[in-house]
């Protein structure tokens, strides 16, 4: 197979680029300025330390052989979490679309639970699992599966029904409607939940690591708050910050392999 030659862009191609570029210069600079402020400010200069301070309390957490351990041990959790919440979520999102007693079962339940904050039941799951990472996960488990659930359910409910009854017409069964209709028209749906996941397994870390994990960004932003240490607590809360804007970029990317055929919006 002869290796396909990447398209060379178009000068308005480029140009919407070199904007796009510019905006985001734009945005950083604006967000600087602003963090400058609240940084000298009387009230807010303890709370928004800037850049030097920041860096150097990371350095501090370096030193303390505690930023690697964490983040690694976040990234384990968040993990396992979310990717229990996604094998789970999927098949009960599909059962939900397809069959009603399985939605007039479920579907309560999930806008119940989802609507109330992970940190109001750690306690329970403590009380049941004990101390470690695995509290951390169900936690993140739970937050990730609602998340993704409703998102897909909803993605599958918006298909546009004719396309199944014609299918239905020219003889297809529910395979073929699945692997040839619902599945490849879900997909941005499922990318839209996996990205909306991995902000909630994120998002959740703070409720799931308190409750008795022994390391993790969450953990230790909550351990820094009872020392005080603000510099290298506002630097976690970045680092959480940079992590789902990273794991957000690749889900634009994979979205943009798996989607092209979709038609979007332009920009003005």
């Amino acid at each position: 197979m002869s290796k396909q030659t990447k398209r060379p862009l178009t000068q308005a191609e480029k140009r919407t680029r070199l904007i796009n570029w510019g905006w985001l210069m734009v945005s950083l600079a604006v967000a600087l300025v602003v963090w400058f402020c609240l940084s000298i400010g009387e009230k807010t200069a303890r709370s928004f330390p800037f850049i030097p301070a920041v860096l150097n309390g990371m350095k501090t957490m370096l030193d303390r052989d505690a930023l690697l351990s964490d983040f690694t041990s976040s990234m384990i959790s968040v993990a396992m979490g979310f990717g229990l919440g996604f094998v789970t979520a999927l098949p009960v999102a599909f059962l939900m679309a397809w069959y009603t007693p399985v939605r007039k079962i479920i579907e309560p339940w999930i806008n119940f639970i989802r609507n109330i904050p992970a940190l109001a039941y750690a306690p329970l799951i403590v009380i049941m699992l004990g101390v470690g990472r695995a509290p951390s996960v169900v936690l993140i488990w739970i937050c990730t599966f609602m998340t993704m659930c409703i998102t897909i359910f909803h993605g599958i409910r918006n298909i546009d029904n004719t396309l199944v009854k014609a299918a239905r017409v020219l003889g297809a069964n529910d395979m073929d409607i699945f692997f040839r209709i619902t599945l490849p028209a879900t997909v941005p749906f499922i990318l839209t939940a996996v990205r909306l996941g991995l902000s909630a397994g994120l998002t959740t870390l703070l409720a799931a690591e308190s409750t008795g994990a022994q390391a993790g960004l969450g953990m230790r932003i909550r351990t820094l708050q009872t020392t005080f240490e603000t510099n290298a607590m506002l630097g976690y809360i970045i680092l959480i910050g940079i992590i789902g804007t990273l794991l957000n970029t690749l889900v634009d990317f994979i979205e943009r392999r798996l989607t092209s055929w979709q038609e979007k919006r332009e920009e003005a």
